[in-house]
Formats: C-alpha cells, structure tokens, sequence
C-alpha cells in the first residue's frame, strides 16, 4: 500500500456547491438531465427520447452495473420500506405503487392538506459526506485527501454497493435503479443528433466531461495508489457514470443544514415535475427531512416533487 500523503483532489466546476441560498425555482439555471428543452414540459418526454437515443450506451451500462434494480421494480422498493420502518421510519401517509409514467412513485393513501408535511424521514437513514463508511479504511483514505462531496458520495455509494449484504445501505442501493435516466450515457452523437437545438446541449456536453475527468482525477491521484482499496474491476469509469448518474437526480440540497447535500431514502421514490414548487428540508421540529406539500392531493393521486436542478 502507498504511503499515506496529504492533498486535496482537484474538484471539476460542476461539483462545486453554489455559493447562494436556494433560489427560487423559476429563477434556476436549466441543468436538469430528465428536462426537455422547455421549462413548462414534464421531464417524461426526455426520458423517452433517452431510452431510444442512447439505447446502445444504455444496455452496456446495465451489462456493467451489477447491483441496483430496473426502474419499475415494485419487489425491491418495498424490502426498502420494510428496512427503513425497521430501522426508524415513521408510518407513511403515502404508498409506492407503480404510477400513471410507467414507473414507481408514492401516491398519497389520505387526503393530503396544501402545506402539509409528509415523509419524516430521520437523520439516520440519510446519506451525507458524513455517513459512516463500512469499508473504514476506504473513508479514511477519502477523506485524508479532502475529496469534496460529490465525488466522495459517488465513491461511497460503490463502496458501499459493491460489499452488497454486508453494506448496512443494501437495501437502498437494491432499489436504486440499474440504469439511472442520465444524459451521462448519451455519446456526444446522440447528444448533436437529439439536443441540437436544445439549451442544455452545452451543459450535458460540460457534464460529461466533468464526471470523467472527476473520475480520472481520482483514479490517478488515489485509485493507483491503493488498488487493494480500490480494485479497478470495482472503481470504473462505467460504475461511476452511474454513481453520478444516480446524485444528479437523487442528491438534495438541505437548507435548513447548513445546505449539506443528500441522499434520502424513501423520499427520492417521489417523482419530479417543473410544475411543483415544494422540495425536502431538515424540520426542526420533528428532526426529520420532510416533504412540505404546495398543494392538496386525494387518496391515490401520485405526490409530485419540484425538478432537481443540478
């Protein structure tokens, strides 16, 4: 193993934490991978040009992901549930079905008020730059070289992955999806071909470029470094496009902690929409992540939150 130095990992711009409060949504910059071209069009209509523009690319990342599950599985996301209320969770107001896009989401099982808060999820079962590693020796070497959050959390979630049952966050990464809808698979053919005329063409193209050179970064600077750590059949470049993959449409931005990103399972079985305005937060009170709702919703009526914009 190569003697231990100290020195911070060279972090691409898109990793950067913004230095603002959050802003308000119409006020954002378009950097969402499951947004089409214009702001007012739910992110389903690019996910189904995702799937036929880059199917290729698609069905060789599923070949080489060997966890998670494919995006409709119902099965994994309810072990996931039966984990979380065994671990802490609170009873839900809301259920996983499968919903109305083809895929799973939570549908409310009561009628929900405008302003209500939902989920509650506690502190425990989320995932930040702080979360315990299993793998402890793997942490240590991360965080000695100060690797900045987003990459330190795609690390973490391969680590984690790749130790399967005996990682305590198995059952999340089960249900996670195999292949994550991201621009971060679409070959830069695909990207001309489909996004020409698209605002986000530059973005996905600066994306791509950002996660592979993150990944290299890492590779060079750490990796070689400790291959016994961090094997390279485990630590890929296709393993973290979909670490990556999953952040850019899961991470959170908690205001209310001093704006640490997170991963919050359970909550991130909602589904995004550009028409809604409500988001997760730390809730003082309760001590949990919550989901503040921006308008009221009948039994059955699938629970929609605002689009990630990364």
């Amino acid at each position: 193993m190569a003697t231990s130095t100290t020195t911070t990992t060279a972090l691409h711009p898109q990793f950067r934490p913004p230095s603002h409060p959050r802003a308000p949504r119409q006020l954002r910059p378009f950097l969402s991978s499951s947004s089409s071209s214009s702001s007012v069009r739910p992110r389903f209509s690019v996910r189904a040009a995702a799937a036929s523009a880059s199917a290729p690319a698609q069905r060789e990342a599923v070949a080489g992901v060997p966890w998670g599950c494919e995006i409709e599985s119902l099965e994994s996301a309810a072990s996931l549930e039966r984990w979380l209320t065994a671990s802490g969770l609170p009873e839900q107001r809301l259920a996983l079905e499968k919903v109305d896009i083809g895929e799973r989401g939570l549908v409310a099982l009561k009628n929900v008020r405008n302003g209500e808060k939902l989920l509650f999820v506690p502190p425990t079962l989320v995932i930040t730059a702080d979360s315990e590693w299993s793998n402890r020796e793997v942490g240590d070497v991360m965080k000695r070289y100060s690797v900045p959050d987003w990459p330190l959390l795609a690390t973490y979630l391969i680590s984690e992955a790749s130790l399967e049952g005996s990682s305590r966050w198995s059952s999340y990464i089960d249900a996670l999806p195999r292949q994550p809808y991201s621009l971060l698979y679409w070959t830069r053919t695909e990207i001309d071909a489909y996004l020409a005329a698209s605002p986000i063409r530059e973005r996905a193209i600066s994306r791509i470029s950002d996660v592979i050179g993150t990944y290299n970064d890492l590779r060079d600077r750490i990796f070689s470094k400790y291959p016994d750590l961090f094997p390279e059949k485990v630590y890929t470049m296709e393993n973290f496009r979909w670490s990556f993959g999953i952040l850019f449409s899961r991470l959170v931005r908690l205001e209310s902690m001093d704006g640490k990103v997170a991963l919050v399972p359970w909550a991130d079985m909602l589904n995004h929409s550009p028409e809604v305005d409500a988001f997760l937060d730390y809730d003082k009170s309760s001590q949990g992540i919550v989901f503040t709702t921006d308008r009221s919703y009948q039994p059955g009526v699938h629970i929609l939150w605002e689009e990630i914009q990364w």
